[in-house]
């Protein structure tokens, strides 16, 4: 058997579709974590994901979701490949996803910029000190706002406040 385009085109599609557990409005593809899929002659499909950290528990339950979803389309077996490089950070996140995450209510990372440039293919540079970020509420609009935790709802946000509207609102830390 001879795997085509088309065969390849729609197991992504499957495992693209698959919902972040913790953000439930964002795809793995929206998000980044979503690295390859390949199909195999034998029909077998492989799938490579990355965490947005080291560590992070939703990593299984993506895997158990994208098998999942492709046995549901007719493929299979899945081997789902978890890789820590490159690694994570928010350029690789797609402008929909920022986009969602603010209709969620959840204040989106910056998108990369000339002073960061695009980490998508190098290291992810660490500082030990952190720079002021200009956080927009997601209710608002305001840019009058605080950050109240670097600890948010879940470990890859912060918790932050608008000081015009005063709503707590979670935002997506840039990496």
């Amino acid at each position: 058997m001879v795997t085509s385009t088309l065969d390849r085109a729609s197991a992504y599609t499957a495992a693209a579709a698959v919902l972040d557990p913790e953000v439930p409005v964002l795809t793995i593809e929206d998000l980044g974590v979503l690295r390859a899929v390949q199909v195999a002659e034998d029909g077998s499909v492989d799938v490579t994901i990355t965490p947005t950290y080291s560590g992070c528990p939703a990593m299984q339950t993506i895997a158990d979701d994208v098998a999942t979803a492709l046995a549901e389309a007719g493929f299979g077996p899945v081997r789902v490949a978890t890789v820590l490089a490159p690694a994570w950070s928010t350029d690789w996140m797609s402008e929909d996803g920022r986009r969602k995450l603010s209709e969620y209510g959840i204040a989106p990372p910056s998108p990369p910029s000339p002073t960061t440039g695009d980490r998508r293919n190098g290291p992810v540079q660490l500082t030990l000190g952190r720079r002021p970020e200009l956080v927009a509420c997601p209710q608002c609009g305001s840019t009058r706002t605080r950050e109240l935790s670097r600890f948010g709802s879940t470990a890859c946000k912060a918790l932050w406040q608008c000081e015009s509207c005063h709503e707590p609102f979670d935002h997506f830390k840039a990496i």
